[in-house]
Parts: structure tokens; sequence; C-alpha cells
């Protein structure tokens, strides 16, 4: 495929959906106004309330439930048995635009072994179901009596409903079974609505160890070599072996953990002493996290002395010892610190945990998921491939789903949803799944989108086509595209600005900062308990689509990437590059105008120097302001070339989806690890070369080769005598003609400069 085709396939494409937003759509009712970045939808709702009086069939009993109809659609509630006054309250949405007929059947049903026998009925015209539009209160229900097959009221039974039309802006919307649905259960109904789901709040735990008092080993005559082991939930840590090895080891070593709210485990603190290679049991502290005092800077919170409890068993039964040893920590819960669960480069929130350290917001994001086209099919029925899609989107603290669209490889959704800014360098995810819930399987990726608020202009729509594209074993596949719209609206310009001059994350992070392993390992376990929490929400955010929507795994070690950032690396030096490839050419004067030119803006700036610094700034402003013209129209997106994606070898795919530790057979390992040697060792020679030119400057000084060195310093007695009878101007000037000297003076053995520094020693030698 040629390149020009590969990256039409992969762009972004501007689009025009009939939105208020956009300005595409003029006028509009207060639905509209509302929704105004998605497009209109328009739904017929049935809400069934309750029934009365229901009538007994001939054994006695009554098992009610209730069936409504329009058209060629049928809902159906679940049913109750033995049962005369029931109580459902269930939404049913219709979507209007697939809806063939002309009145809407409402049955109640009793519910058989055989035959479902009809109880009574009510029937409206779709003519005369009123409109709603919000913030209009909900339709009240109304009670109706049962009516026979022909039409004769029944003497009892009655059942309360409303009947409206409405939009996707509707409050039952979200919870309503919908007639897209159709082919889905009752019980399987909840795990397709759409949802907003909260992260929990998540503190970082710090446990100062500091010592212990009174240990009893068991060997009396043996110094115990003591470690502290912190278990908090599934997190385990311990401290280095105490350097003091008595019955009062002392350690003063900091452990931090994460946790959410509500606090579930306990912290639990054991003393153990290394013996051969065995640990043995000193004793246990279980300290529930609610009397852990919280603090927002850098503070000390008081230590306290907690007793350590000691069991020994007798007899199959544990005995308490009567005498308690003691420990001495220092527990605090750091709301001073943003916890991080994502990527740093993409994070979508900086907040610190303690709301007291918020500050008020800048702004409001609005997002509208319209639709999207042209899925691949992630599950086979019957004969053709289908999918179950839905959105799920994260910003901040506060995740969204939309409702699932069963069967359709076009689904349209046409939800909106908003959230609160407080820092525009933020990005936000949006994903697209498969929902696996109703087969029992897991919900399989389809893509996802990243937009940085940054790059966007405030109060702009910014309604696009977004391709999903997924790095698979067997390379880079296109999955569909996903609509969107884009608003940033700004309350306070100012206070927005102002963001770009205060630090990224809060305060502690910078004045007691967490080391890179401790990040690695907080993040780690971040993930696994937001995974958990939002699993067990209703319906359940799965794990699997935390960790794609969190980007786990995306530190191991990938060819691709590495090749990938590599690249990026050049991209960035590229212009210092074309500067010394330029100021090469005008050394060589191979443009004697553009060379002469020089040489006068170099004389100037040399005769008045106060013009240097000035004349850069309004370069610098020049080049910015000739770059406007070619600012992005749009907002940036997954770029294959970019990530190398286009261009992968089988051999790397295959390493960057094996797991982790490494599933593959050991002639495939070996191979890899051979060639990952081969790549760290031109890592290793272009370090090691920069290091040996670090150190060639160090040894100009530090007399390693003493002629070296003493040439060195005689050279730069002579320079500061010079200076300090030449005028700056001067010596400036003549440095400057002499780089810029005509070719003919010029030879091409390297400069006196140049051979005396490759002269110079560095300490490879030394190396073994």
């Amino acid at each position: 495929m040629q390149k020009g085709l590969v990256h039409e396939e992969f762009a972004l494409k501007q689009t025009a959906p009939k939105i208020v937003g956009s300005g595409v759509m003029i006028g509009g009712d207060k639905v509209t106004v509302a929704y105004d970045l998605v497009e209109q939808m328009e739904y017929l709702y049935v809400r069934v309330v309750k029934a009365k009086e229901l009538t007994k069939d001939v054994t006695g009993s009554c098992d009610p439930y209730v069936e409504v109809k329009v058209g060629n659609y049928k809902g159906v509630t679940k049913h109750f048995e033995k049962k005369t006054n029931p109580e459902w309250n269930y939404v049913f949405a219709f979507s209007q635009e697939r809806l063939q007929a002309s009145y809407i059947e409402v049955c109640v049903k009793d519910k058989d072994v055989v035959l479902d026998e009809m109880i009574g009925r009510v029937v409206f015209d779709l003519v005369d179901v009123p409109r709603r539009v919000p913030p209009d209160s909900s339709l009240a229900p109304q009670w109706y009596r049962l009516e026979d097959k022909r039409g004769e009221k029944l003497k009892k039974g009655e059942i309360m409903l409303a009947v409206w039309r409405g939009t996707q802006a509707d409050e039952a919307f979200c919870d309503a079974w919908h007639s897209d649905a159709a082919a889905v259960g009752s019980e399987g109904i909840s795990r397709i609505r759409g949802k907003v789901y909260l992260s929990p709040r998540l503190w970082y735990i710090r446990v100062n160890v500091i010592e212990c008092q009174d240990l009893l080993p068991s060997e009396k005559n043996r110094q115990p070599e003591c470690c502290v082991k912190v278990i908090c939930g599934n997190q385990a840590l311990k401290t280095k072996i105490s350097p003091i090895r008595s019955v009062n080891p002392m350690w003063n070593e900091d452990l931090v953990f994460v946790v959410a709210e509500p606090f579930e485990e306990p912290l639990v603190i054991t003393v153990e002493d290394k013996v051969g290679s065995n640990f043995e049991f000193l004793g246990k502290c279980v300290l529930p996290l609610s009397i852990v005092p919280r603090r927002l800077d850098n503070k000390p919170v008081p230590s306290k002395w907690h007793n350590l409890e000691k069991y020994t068993v007798v007899e199959g039964e544990k005995k308490e010892t009567k005498f308690a040893s003691k420990i001495h920590l220092r527990l605090s819960l750091d709301g001073g610190y943003h916890v991080l669960d994502e990527s740093i480069h993409y994070s979508s929130d900086f907040k610190p945990t303690s709301k007291l350290l918020w500050k008020s917001s800048i702004g409001l994001l609005e997002l509208g998921i319209i639709s999207a086209t042209g899925l691949s099919a992630m599950k086979s029925k019957d004969v053709r491939g289908t999918t179950d899609a839905y959105c799920v989107a994260k910003y901040g603290p506060k995740w969204v789903r939309t409702r699932t669209i069963i069967d359709s490889l076009s689904p349209n959704w046409n939800e909106q949803y908003t959230w609160e800014v407080h820092d525009p360098c933020t990005v936000i995810t949006v994903g697209v799944f498969d929902n696996g819930y109703l087969q029992g399987g897991k919900c399989t990726s389809i893509g996802k989108v990243r937009i940085r608020l940054s790059t966007l202009e405030t109060e702009k729509v910014y309604t696009h086509s977004y391709p999903l594209i997924v790095l698979h074993p067997s390379g880079v596949k296109k999955m569909g595209e996903v609509q969107l719209a884009v608003r940033f609206s700004c309350t306070s310009y100012v206070n927005m600005l102002s963001k770009y001059a205060q630090p990224l994350f809060p305060k502690m992070h910078y004045v007691h900062p967490l080391s890179i392993s401790q990040q690695d390992f907080l993040r780690f376990q971040t993930i696994q308990i937001l995974s958990t929490r939002l699993g067990r929400a209703e319906p359940p955010l799965k794990k699997e689509v935390v960790e794609y929507m969190l980007d786990v795994g995306s530190h191991i070690w990938s060819v691709r990437r590495a090749k990938a950032n590599f690249f990026r690396l050049m991209y960035v030096v590229s212009p210092i590059m074309a500067v010394g490839r330029w100021f090469d050419q005008i050394c060589h004067w191979k443009n004697p105008l553009t060379t002469i030119l020089i040489h006068i803006l170099f004389i100037i700036l040399v005769l008045y120097p106060e013009l240097i610094l000035p004349t850069f700034f309004l370069y610098l402003f020049l080049i910015g302001i000739w770059h406007y013209r070619l600012k992005p129209r749009h907002p940036p997106h997954m770029d294959i070339h970019l990530s190398h994606a286009h261009t992968v070898f089988p051999d790397d795919l295959d390493e960057e989806f094996d797991t982790f530790p490494t599933s593959r057979g050991s002639d495939k390992v070996r191979m890899r690890y051979d060639r990952l040697r081969s790549v760290g060792g031109r890592i290793q020679t272009v370090i090691g070369d920069l290091a040996t030119q670090g150190e060639r400057f160090h040894s100009l000084l530090s007399w390693r080769d003493p002629r070296a060195s003493a040439l060195f310093l005689t050279f730069c007695l002579f320079a500061a005598i010079v200076m300090y009878v030449t005028p700056f101007q001067l010596v400036a000037l003549l440095i400057g003609l002499y780089l810029l000297r005509h070719p003919r003076f010029r030879q091409k053995l390297p400069s006196l400069s140049t051979s005396f520094f490759k002269r110079l020693p560095a300490r490879a030698d030394c190396m073994l």
C-alpha cells in the first residue's frame, strides 16, 4: 500500500454532524440546546410502575408480568410469583426512527409453564402521546383500568403507567430498556446500561518505622538481625535489616502504600528476625487506618509507641505472652500528593488527594460521543460477525460509560458528558469496547482516542472522526472510526494562563519527592485498587477495561517503542543539527551573499552588544508569527508513523505481545536476548562516547595528564592577560571573523583545539 493511502486511511477526518454546538443545525428546542454536542434522538418512553387487584387464574395464583408492544418491538418486565399487587417501576425506550406502528399495547400477562395467559391490556394511540421537554418535571403516572381483547373494561385490575415522547436528554434514558437491545433479556439489561463512575479517593499512607524495644528472640545469647514487614491489603513491603543488631534495633525508614476510601484493610506490622535463610516471627501489631492522622504538608506528625503482640503455641492453642515488646512508628495519610493512576505524559488530573488543597476550576470540558462507523466484527453470530459496542471516557476521577448498542457495526450513541477542568495541560481518554458481559466473557478493546485539552481553542467545538488504531500481533490495524464532538469552555482566561506558571504537581511532590521505584510500585497498586473497586460497581467496569484505559504494561521493553523514541529524539535534535549545517555552509561560503549579510549582522552585534538579546527574541517572535499559518486545525491523534507501527517486523510484534514473564520457548527467548544484547551494545557505545567527552572536560584541570593540564593552564593565563588589555568587542570580532573565514584560508585537517581535546585522557581505559 502506498504511503499516501496509508496516511489517508489512518488520518483524522473533519465531520459535520447535525448539532447545535457546531452551528450546523440552526434553532432547536430546549432539549437540543441542553445536548448541543450530539444529534437529537427521539424516543417513545413507557414507564410501567405497578398494578393492583389482578384477577387470579383457575389455580388461584397469579404470576404477573408486563409486555409492551410497539409495532415489531416488544419489551418485557420480570415476573412476580403469586402476587396480585406487583410493583415494577420499569421504563421502556423505543427509538422513534424505527417505529412502524400507530398505537402502543401494554399487556399484563400471567406467566405459565405451557402458555402465558393475558390478564388485561391498555392501548394508546401514538398521536395522543404528549411530549416532555426537560427541565419540565417527569410526567405523573396514572391508573388505567385493564380491558380484555374485545376492548371491554374489566371489573378488577388496574395498571399505573406513564407514556411520553422525549430524547436522550430525559432522565429516564440511562436506566431504560432500549428497543435496539430487544434481544437482551431483563436479567442482562443492567449489563448494557450507560453509567457514570467515580474513582475512590486515593491516599498515600506513609509508615515511618523508627525503632523497636525489648524484643524477645528465641535464642537469648544471639543478637537478632531484625526487619519490619508491613502489609496493607495486597501490598507488602519490608525494611532493611537494622544495622544495630540488638533487642532494641533502629531503622528510621519510610514505607509508602496507596489506600482507597472507604478504608477496608488494616495495617499489619510484623517484626521478624533473620535466622539463616528463614525469618522468625517476633511480634505483630494491627492498626486500623481510621486512627491514622491526615496531613496536608511536610510537617511531621507525632510518633507513637505500639505494643507488639506475640503468641506461642502450647498444645495446639495460642497463648499470649504477658510481656509485650514495643514498636515506635510515625504514621500519616499524606493528602498533599496526587496519587498517580495514569502515565505522567498523558495524565487527566494533577489535583492532590485532600480537597482542602484544591483550587477552583478554570473551565468545563464537554464531550459528545456521537457514533462509530466501520467497526470490526469482534464476535461471530450465525454466519456473520457482529459487535456489541460501548464507549468509556475517563477524565480525572470521573469515568463514564455509554449504553451498549447490540449487534451493530455502526452504532449511534449520541450521549453527552461534562467534566470540571482544573488544569488545561491534561488529557481525556476515550476507549471503544465490545461488550462481553452477555456471553460471560471479557470485554475486548477496539481502540482508544486521547485528546489533550491544551491543544484545543476555548469555546470552539471540534467535530472529528477519529480512527481507532490498534496494534495486533499481525500488525497495525484500523478497527473503525469513532465520531466525537469536544468543547473546552474557559470560565477565567487569566486563571487558565496562570496555570502555565505553576508547578505541574502538588507541592509535596517537590518538597518530599517519591523515588522512581516507589512511583512505579504505587502506580501498579493504584491500578489494582481501581480495577477492584470499579469492578464491584453495578454494572461493573471490568478489570481489562480499566487496565486498557490506564495503559498498563506500557513501560515493558519493546523494540518498536525503543526505535520510535529514538527517532523522536532525533526529531527534537534535528533543528540543532540543521543550524550546525547552516552555519557550516556560511563558514564555507556556499552562498556568498548570505555569508556577507551574516558578516554585517555579526559586526553590528559585536559593536552594539546590547542588541544581541533583543535581536534573538525578535527573531523567535518572527519565526512564531510565520508558523502561525501552519498551526494545527484539529487535535493531534495517534500517529502510526511516529509509533513505527507500519514498519514493525513480525518477531518484534511477537515480542511486544508476549506475556511478562515470557511464555515463549527457550530458543525464541535466546534469540531475542541476543538481539537485545546487540541493540544494548550500540546504546552502550553511544553512552560511553558521551561519558568520554565529559571526562575529557574534567581532565583539563584534574592533572591526569600533567602536560595537557599545564598547556591548558598556560593558555588560560595567556588568554586572561590578553582579555584584560584588549577590548572585548575586538576579541569577539576576531574570533567571529576567524570562524567565518573564506575556504581558501581553511585546511581539511582538524583544528588545533579539536586535536588537543581528543588527546585528553578519559577513564575508559580504567574500565574492565
